[in-house]
């Protein structure tokens, strides 16, 4: 019996060998199809669209007219508009939130934890309902704050006027700020305090430690926050939509919608190839930072444990904990305020007693469209988190856990889309999904939306995820394969099981990023399909400023929750862990 047993047991493993193999070998190229079809297909319509003289769909001829117009002055003033404010919103931005990380970080500010929470809230919060709100307030002629300036002090002179350049950069710098202050944070957190007594031992002044050693030693993460918020800028619509449009200060993704949805006669040609010249810009960029770091060793942890110091500020503390409430008051509880003021009145900038009504409410009630987009953007949300936070998983543990053949194709792959902005990764979509075979509907539906969604929020679930599969000792995955369960038992029971705060950490997050996105949704949405951000904007273009404002309130209830939910339990559990 055991002979026979010993003589069948090769061939047993053989075969099992075998089909491991073979159904690895199909994942592995199923996994890539997808992750092709989400970030090479979208590029490869994109170069397809600027060479193509026609609109989707329609036959034509292929040229290079499209990229000769990238030099025409109209063009080259977008670019430059584009790089400009994105320069110069990213620079302001990395000094305050490296100013307002320090503070949490590294001081004895009072109510640290709480403003770490404020300081980091408008970053969860749609860039729309904000935009809407700092057009009612910085509205030269009937904002806000220029009616209390004028009704304090008697001038007829305005004091904000968001509609220029500065206001673009103003709104950019909220989001970006914090966004950053999420990388540099945890920096301060990280550093060995001894590298910068050492400094101090040596003569060194604090400003001299601080330049030479702290932000030397933090160059990794501040040229990674900084080079993702250039990017963000120069993908961002809502802004520039908002407060540049109207006075003719035109950037990258307005330029695009502008020339698809606002002329006589679309130009896809010119529009798809800026996109195109603006992916082989952050390229680039990525390129220039990966040169800017190259043979640099950064060691800012050590093997002994340490906390970081603490400064004492005396009564100082005093004036960095008002700096933070004033972050929080101009980003969050003036917009807020904004939104419930002008709700409430029957129209905005006149604030009369005689002139307070719920009619705002009760149409917004009865608007069908506001309904279909609520719903259109919670199924997304919902469909769109759980999908991407899946492929992400799965991505993540092939890239992390593994050394497969093909796993870094897969990586780079996840994280092509990174480097698209949603307006361009839009065209690009718009283009391929124009051109599938009509026994492949997407054009025009749900699936075009929730397909977008799902690119741009892959790398951030990889991100996620790959983070916390690190922390997670190879020896119990083993285990798990030793006793017997398959590939996707243990991914699941183990895997899954021990890092499902991070997941649950990038489902929401995702569906934030979900909730917000309106540059890719601009293009793809189709009658019957728009999101809420496509209705706020159709509204607001409408000149129904006090429904947005309803509807904005609604989107900040969901926030705030969404929010509450991932610091009460989410960060709760992480911490038990």
């Amino acid at each position: 019996m055991t002979t026979t047993v010993a003589a069948n047991f090769p061939g047993r493993t053989a075969a099992s060998l075998g089909r491991l193999v073979s159904g690895r070998g199909i994942g592995i190229a199923a996994l890539i199809v997808i992750l092709g079809f989400l970030s090479l297909y979208p590029m490869a319509m994109l170069f397809y669209g600027s060479l193509h003289s026609t609109p989707p769909g329609i036959a034509g001829e292929f040229n290079l007219d499209g990229y000769a117009a990238l030099f025409t002055a109209e063009n080259l003033t977008v670019m430059a508009n584009t790089v400009g404010i994105s320069l110069v919103k990213s620079v302001l931005s990395l000094a305050l939130a490296i100013l307002l990380a320090w503070i949490i970080a590294r001081t004895d500010t009072p109510g640290r934890g709480a403003l770490e929470v404020l300081i980091t809230l408008p970053f969860f919060i749609p860039p729309i309902l904000t935009a809407t709100a700092w057009a009612m307030l910085g509205n030269a002629q009937v904002g806000t704050i220029n009616l209390v300036w004028r009704w304090l002090t008697g001038s007829e002179a305005a004091i904000v006027d968001v509609f220029s350049y500065g206001g673009v950069v103003w709104h950019m710098m909220q989001y970006s700020t914090p966004f950053i202050f999420l990388f540099v944070v945890d920096a301060f957190r990280a550093m060995d305090p001894s590298l910068e007594e050492s400094s101090r031992m040596s003569g060194a002044t604090r400003w001299q430690t601080f330049w030479r050693i702290t932000i030397a030693l933090m160059l990794p993460v501040t040229t990674s926050a900084f080079i993702l918020s250039f990017i963000r800028g120069m993908e961002s619509f809502e802004s520039a939509v908002f407060f540049g449009t109207p006075v003719g200060i035109n950037v990258l993704t307005t330029q695009i919608y502008q020339s698809i949805t606002q002329r006589a006669q679309p130009d896809y040609q010119s529009a798809t190839a800026l996109g195109f010249a603006a992916m082989a810009l952050m390229f680039g960029l990525l390129i220039q930072q990966s040169r800017l770091l190259g043979g640099r060793s950064f060691t800012t942890v050590t093997g002994k444990g340490y906390s970081p110091n603490v400064m004492q500020l005396g009564w100082m503390r005093w004036l960095t904990f008002g700096i933070c409430i004033a972050f929080f008051a101009v980003t969050v509880a003036l917009p807020i305020g904004q939104l419930l003021l002008s709700s409430f009145f029957q129209f905005f900038g006149f604030y009369q007693l005689d002139m307070l009504t719920l009619d705002h409410y009760h149409n917004v009630w009865q608007n069908r469209e506001f309904w279909r987009a609520f719903g259109n953007t919670m199924l997304l949300g919902v469909c769109g988190a759980t999908a991407t936070m899946a492929l992400g998983g799965i991505v993540a543990y092939i890239t992390t856990r593994t050394l497969w053949r093909g796993r870094r194709l897969i990586d780079i792959l996840a994280w092509l889309p990174w480097m698209m902005p949603g307006m361009v990764l839009g065209i690009g979509f718009l283009w391929g999904f124009a051109t599938l075979p009509h026994e492949i509907p997407i054009y025009g539906t749900l699936w075009a939306l929730l397909l977008a969604y799902v690119a741009l929020g892959t790398p951030v679930a990889v991100r996620v995820t790959s983070s916390a599969y690190q922390q997670i000792a190879k020896d119990i995955e083993e285990c798990s394969r030793v006793h017997g369960a398959g590939w996707w038992q243990t991914l699941g029971r183990i895997l899954v099981a021990l890092a499902w705060p991070a997941f649950a950490v990038g489902w929401v997050l995702i569906f934030f990023g979900i909730m917000r996105e309106l540059s890719a949704s601009i293009l793809l949405y189709a009658p019957g399909t728009e999101v809420l951000s496509v209705v706020m904007l159709k509204m607001w273009t409408g000149g129904k400023p006090e429904e947005v404002s309803v509807i904005g309130l609604l989107m900040l209830v969901l926030v705030l929750m969404f929010r509450w939910v991932q610091l009460r339990f989410v960060k709760k559990r992480i911490s038990t862990l």
